[in-house]
């Protein structure tokens, strides 16, 4: 494969610089502006600026392949060229997810929330993580990472995804039009899907109310997952037991949003993987798909341009 490669765009330099780092270190020669034409692969250096990829992608018309830089591709989807060879951070920010799922997880059921709130002694109260039983959606590198986490914790996980294939380490496994049936019953659901128009709020009324009063939701994946009006509903009424939610629709969640009010919700501002964690990780990344594309050999994450993910 040629070894020119375009890093583009340079609207975030920290990521840019990072970037042409990493394809110099793997071999690969980056092209400058005047050689963008020439670039046969394209490494896409700032999540946020999705809008420039058609003009920059016309001034590269010998580009064959496009990395780009996060799991979650929602802002490229109407780019998507099955021409081109598409990849993006599959499983790079995985581990770091999982870790703030776990996190998640024992602060909702051991009830930290209620005493991180408190100004006096408190009424003793939580459950264990031990043995509970957790349904994740999504088959991916964070349900996989998970997985290992939970797997000390003796914990009955459910996992469903687009097919039944059984996901090694879950007790079951669903496909997504089971999803009420595979919630029933739990302690808590993750939410760790792709967003497509499949998914998108995937978590509804109807599926609050078969997770039950006892379930916690944690949400990890994108926000777009969620009916937040049906969560806060659900929440206020006791449908189900908490929430603790790393990403929001929309994002960042506006001051006016109830949930920020309600006591049974916890909401981080979408630190399950920083970009002080995650820059070591994509940089990794991009050095390895260069190393591989060099090579001729299969690149890692890459994407499924049909179904969008």
């Amino acid at each position: 494969m040629s070894g020119l490669i375009a890093v583009v765009p340079d609207t975030r330099p920290v990521m840019h610089e990072a970037f042409t780092g990493a394809v110099r270190d793997a071999g690969g020669e980056v092209a400058g502006t005047a050689g963008l034409a020439d670039a046969q692969a394209m490494i896409w250096a700032d999540p946020y600026a999705a809008n420039l990829y058609p003009e920059l992608i016309a001034a590269a018309p010998a580009v064959q392949w496009v990395q780009l830089p996060y799991a979650g591709i929602e802002p490229f989807v109407d780019h998507l060229d099955e021409r081109l060879v598409w990849t993006c951070a599959k499983g790079v920010y995985a581990d770091p997810v999982a870790e703030w799922v776990m996190a998640a997880l024992l602060m909702g059921l051991r009830d930290f929330h209620v005493f991180a709130a408190a100004d006096s002694w408190c009424a003793e109260s939580g459950r264990n993580l031990l043995g509970a039983r957790i349904t994740v959606l999504g088959g991916g590198g964070i349900t996989r990472s998970l997985l290992r986490l939970l797997e000390p914790w003796g914990c009955q996980v459910t996992v469903v995804r687009r097919t039944a294939d059984p996901v090694a380490g879950a007790a079951r496994t669903f496909a997504l039009a089971d999803v009420h049936q595979a919630v029933t019953g739990a302690d808590a659901v993750v939410v760790a899907l792709a967003l497509t128009d499949e998914t998108r709020h995937v978590v509804d009324a109807a599926l609050l109310e078969a997770m039950g009063q006892r379930c916690w939701l944690v949400n990890a994946a994108r926000g777009g997952h969620v009916d937040h009006d049906a969560l806060g509903a659900a929440l206020r009424s006791g449908v189900i037991a908490g929430a603790v939610l790393d990403v929001t629709d929309p994002e960042p969640l506006p001051n006016s949003s109830e949930l920020w009010g309600l006591e049974n919700c916890v909401i981080t501002p979408h630190i399950g993987n920083t970009r002080e964690m995650g820059l070591p990780l994509i940089t990794n990344r991009v050095r390895e798909n260069v190393g591989r594309w060099l090579a001729g050999e299969e690149l890692l994450g890459l994407v499924d341009v049909a179904l969008g993910y």
